[in-house]
């Protein structure tokens, strides 16, 4: 069975520079169901690991953003897809934890739950911060346009190796083409 690993703001779902505070707000980037869904139906276990610091900041606590992931997982069920876990970091950029992205806590703590190596697993993101955690935690980089996407690439200082795609969609169609 193979396995992404996904960020979400920016990547599922369309960001806001105000954060994401509610379910309400919380709305799919078009085609990003569906593209999770092609590759549950591929063999992949579908992983979002995203940094959530607005519960830091105090503009959603706990309960909150398990409403929103209880809306992104009702979405997903819709079209045939599923999320497998969803793990987060609630801390701020300032209080040096070690869960936040670019820090690998998170994919540390994913590998050792499903005792695995992260080698080759694609990990997809829009920032520059989603690129290096994946890259120091072993897996393989993607970069999406959507999102902070396009900022990240003007910026210019992608790590080596990093394939940059439209969307989640030409993801997984690239993935899937990469399989046949």
């Amino acid at each position: 069975m193979a396995l992404i690993i996904l960020d979400r703001d920016g990547v599922i779902n369309h960001d806001s520079d105000d954060f994401i505070r509610s379910a309400a707000e919380w709305e799919p980037i078009a085609g990003s169901l569906e593209a999770i869904a092609r590759l549950n139906q591929a063999g992949y276990r579908v992983v979002v690991i995203t940094n959530q610091s607005g519960i830091a900041r105090e503009f959603l606590d706990a309960e909150t953003l398990a409403l929103i992931h209880n809306k992104m997982r009702r979405m997903l069920a819709q079209v045939g897809g599923k999320v497998e876990v969803v793990l987060f970091c609630p801390h701020g950029p300032d209080d040096d934890c070690d869960c936040r992205k670019p820090k690998t806590g998170l994919f540390d703590d994913l590998t050792q739950r499903l005792r695995i190596s992260l080698k080759y697993v694609p990990a997809v993101g829009d920032s520059l911060r989603d690129l290096k955690a994946a890259k120091a935690a072993g897996a393989r980089p993607i970069l999406v346009r959507t999102g902070k996407g396009e900022q990240t690439l003007a910026a210019g200082r992608l790590p080596r190796g990093v394939s940059v795609y439209d969307d989640l969609s030409a993801v997984a169609d690239a993935l899937l083409a990469e399989e046949a």
